[in-house]
């Protein structure tokens, strides 16, 4: 019956991806299967973590995120939890060896979102973007190399560029309703009074660098991983294009996206290059 009360948890935190994330969501499916459920797990814990900081406004939010960490660190320690996500997420943890230091990391800048609302200096941007989404990625590697410490170190500067590429395009996209209904301005030097073409290809340049430096990391996955990573990446690389394409005026006044129909155009095309070899 303990397989019943697994498969019940890693339910919860996939649910949680579908209703959070299209695009993750249509990234993991592209998986092979035992690569699915971790990756859930793992998105299920980063999304709750993130929503106590940005949604629970009525409410203590640094008393919840710290009871969070502290619960997280005993489930990992007792190897169960009542909590479905972080049932589902220590058996990651202790399953494959996940660095508590990418733990420590991610929780800490959440906890940054709680205080700092403009990151003026690039040591604070880049310790942010280390802890809110290059840490993501470093774990999700660790389950595509299955404890192959060798393949991780290998592959670990692409997935932190990865992570630091998907986090700075929602930063770029999502710029306008970050100050406006969180007063958050993550660039450094970013003034939204005298924001123009420059400015904005200075942070382009930077991210496009992040993008090709992933790249060459997505190809040496594994296989049954490539697919689903590589999918997500194209996805992101399409909105970071047309965003790059938008007149500021359009970037600060509406949310740029993917449609639907796209993002399946994408995942159609993944499929087909990955059948043939062309990945």
């Amino acid at each position: 019956m303990l397989h019943l009360y697994h498969q019940t948890n890693i339910e919860c935190s996939r649910l949680i991806t579908q209703r959070y994330s299209t695009s993750f969501s249509m990234g993991i499916r592209a998986f092979d299967k035992e690569y699915r459920d971790p990756i859930y797990a793992i998105y299920g814990f980063v999304r709750f973590a993130d929503e106590i900081v940005d949604t629970f406004h009525d409410h203590d939010k640094k008393m919840l995120l710290d009871e969070f960490r502290e619960d997280t660190y005993k489930a990992i320690e007792r190897g169960i939890s009542l909590n479905p996500v972080l049932h589902s997420f220590q058996r990651v943890v202790n399953e494959y060896q996940i660095d508590h230091e990418l733990i420590d990391a991610f929780l800490e800048s959440m906890e940054m979102d709680l205080f700092k609302s403009v990151y003026e200096s690039k040591v604070l941007y880049d310790k942010y973007i280390y802890g809110s989404a290059e840490v993501v990625g470093l774990m999700c590697l660790q389950v595509f190399c299955k404890n192959n410490r060798s393949l991780y170190e290998d592959l670990k500067a692409g997935a932190r560029s990865l992570g630091a590429a998907f986090q700075k395009v929602n930063f770029l996209r999502d710029m306008t309703s970050d100050m406006e209904e969180r007063g958050r301005v993550y660039f450094p030097g970013i003034d939204f009074a005298t924001f123009d073409e420059l400015s904005k290809m200075e942070i382009v340049k930077d991210i496009q660098k992040d993008f090709d430096d992933a790249l060459v990391a997505i190809r040496q996955l594994p296989s049954g991983a490539r697919r689903g990573v590589y999918l997500a990446y194209i996805y992101y690389l399409k909105l970071f294009k047309k965003i790059e394409q938008a007149p500021i005026q359009m970037m600060l006044t509406q949310r740029i996206r993917v449609p639907d129909r796209q993002k399946a155009l994408l995942l159609g095309r993944t499929v087909f290059q990955n059948m043939f070899g062309l990945l």
